[in-house]
């Protein structure tokens, strides 16, 4: 069992951040999709496992793909579940301690939301681990009612949390310019938008519903 696997999607490249302290890490896997493979062979990275349908590689892109990688899944692009969907619930069989995905958002706006509304399938939210969606300018996260202890990062400076249940009831935030105190909140609201911390560590809870944090800075 890996400690740590990233996922590599296949967004724009501008949209993903830089791979290079993550690629240090030795305790991760990665998995590469689609076009997101090229992108971590030209880093140098080596992925262990290749998802998608490949249809947007010509064929020296897909030789290089063949030569490099040991594991391959190939699909047809009429299919149920999306590349990343498939890799992600590969990445959750594994049952590492961590899961980070990049290049899942930017380009096409369904493409976007489809994968950040991955981190609310049912399989997801029964991971025990961590899974965070992560591009240049964002790191968001999916939590259910909970205590949560978070730590302040200068590079993401603006936290944000949004309900994606119709309510989230019971929601309280501590060390953050903006606090709350048992409020209720509706899916829609922009009561918790671009909040930030005001000491080296925050701490928010709520009791029921399914709430997204985003991390970003400008």
């Amino acid at each position: 069992m890996e400690k740590k696997i990233y996922i590599l999607a296949g967004g724009p490249p501008e949209n993903v951040p830089d791979l290079a302290p993550y690629a240090e890490d030795k305790r991760a896997a990665w998995a590469g999709v689609d076009r997101g493979v090229l992108h971590l062979l030209k880093q140098g990275i080596i992925p262990e496992m290749a998802f998608g349908d490949f249809d947007s590689v010509n064929q020296e892109e897909w030789g290089w793909i063949n030569r490099k990688l040991q594991h391959i899944r190939k699909f047809q692009p009429e299919k149920d579940e999306t590349d990343m969907e498939l890799a992600l619930m590969w990445a959750i069989s594994r049952n590492p301690e961590v899961i980070r995905i990049f290049g899942a958002t930017g380009g096409r706006l369904d493409h976007a939301f489809t994968n950040v509304l991955l981190l609310v399938h049912e399989k997801v939210l029964q991971f025990k681990g961590k899974i965070e969606m992560i591009d240049r300018q964002n790191r968001v996260e999916m939590f259910l009612p909970g205590t949560y202890t978070i730590e302040k990062i200068d590079a993401y400076p603006y936290v944000s949390f949004l309900p994606l249940t119709e309510e989230v009831e019971g929601i309280s935030l501590t060390g953050f310019k903006y606090p709350l105190e048992n409020r209720h909140i509706v899916r829609g609201t922009t009561l918790c938008v671009s909040n930030e911390l005001i000491r080296d560590f925050g701490t928010f809870s709520f009791s029921s519903g399914i709430l997204m944090m985003v991390r970003s800075h400008d």
